[in-house]
């Protein structure tokens, strides 16, 4: 029996984010410019997000479905988590 259509799409193998794909995303060039936190804000943001049970599978948030190791070094991104924003 199928089980795929009882996943959500991001859990399918085919649609998985994989940390080389994440650092090919980092490596280009919108990463290295003024739109992004400097190394210390962007590991500080990381820290944060490793410590939130909202964190699905250390890559994606559960609240606005963001993978963090992204969003987490854009200058204009913020905690989506309600109640009070982390970063």
């Amino acid at each position: 029996m199928d089980t795929r259509n009882n996943e959500c799409k991001g859990c399918q193998e085919e649609y998985k984010v994989t940390e080389e794909s994440i650092q090919r995303l980092l490596a280009s060039p919108l990463f290295t410019s003024d739109q992004c936190v400097d190394d210390e804000v962007y590991n500080e943001r990381l820290r944060i997000c490793n410590g939130c049970a909202k964190l699905q599978n250390g890559i994606n948030c559960t609240i606005c479905g963001c993978i963090i190791p992204v969003a987490a070094k854009l200058k204009r991104k913020s905690c989506t988590l309600p109640g009070g924003a982390l970063w």
